[in-house]
């Protein structure tokens, strides 16, 4: 009698994506681990990459003004609002590997509390420039810098106000389950706002004052922006923001 023949290898599927998964890399590779301190998810996977362009941003603006002329009401201008920009980042970077129940509390306690700090930056940095137009009798809106400011400040209020509804009054959405549905928007409009708050940056290297008064290069902004989207956009979940990756 002839033997059976051996069943043919099987083949598994690889498995189904999860909303551990990252747009680059495999589940875990930008996933905060149970035990781990959360302080972890601020250098996880490719975040360092942002923490570098976050730090050589904040260096050149920094720099750039404490190395010329200071003006009372101008100067805290751009070191207010880099400061507010390298907040909102690590607000970012905080919450994006949470995965875990307890992580993703915890997470958002942090993230809500980092991006208090940033709009009270944005804000009082936001503030002073007004003042000093209004007191110097120059035009508030004359410069692609300063329409981007106000749409990017704009939204992060709406973001700010939409997120905090979510996390701590759901029922404005008809309760937990709506307010849940509802967090892959406000992811969306994050992202978006990351974005629009370095073509701020970038706008404002353009203006007169950063190029015939603090010598800001604006090559130098953009590399360091580079570096920041390059340590943001591998560790996004596509899952969280209700995208199903081709399988």
């Amino acid at each position: 009698m002839a033997s059976p023949e051996a069943p043919p290898p099987t083949h598994h599927d690889p498995p189904a994506p999860t909303e551990s998964e990252p747009l680059l890399g495999g589940p875990g590779d930008a996933t905060q681990k149970p035990d781990a301190p959360i302080v972890n998810n601020l250098f996880l996977g490719t975040a360092w990459l942002s923490q570098v362009g976050a730090a050589l941003l904040l260096a050149i603006i920094w720099s750039s003004v404490f190395t010329h002329p200071t003006l009372r009401l101008v100067s805290p201008h751009p070191l207010l609002q880099s400061l507010g920009v390298y907040t909102v980042i690590q607000a970012i970077l905080i919450l994006q590997p949470t995965t875990t129940p307890e992580a993703k509390r915890l997470g958002q306690r942090v993230h809500f509390s980092l991006h208090i700090a940033s709009l009270t930056l944005f804000i009082t940095g936001t503030t002073i420039i007004e003042l000093n137009k209004h007191t110097a009798h120059l035009p508030h809106l004359h410069s692609t810098h300063a329409y981007l400011g106000v749409i990017t400040l704009s939204l992060l209020l709406v973001q700010y106000l939409f997120g905090f509804t979510i996390w701590a009054v759901p029922r404005v959405w008809g309760g937990e389950d709506a307010a849940k549905a509802m967090w892959k928007y406000h992811r969306w409009v994050g992202y978006t706002a990351l974005v629009l708050l370095l073509a701020t940056v970038a706008a404002a290297a353009e203006t007169d004052y950063s190029k015939g008064v603090l010598k800001v290069r604006l090559w130098a902004v953009l590399v360091a922006e580079g570096l920041i989207v390059a340590g943001v956009v591998p560790r996004v979940h596509l899952r969280k923001l209700g995208v199903q990756r081709a399988s």
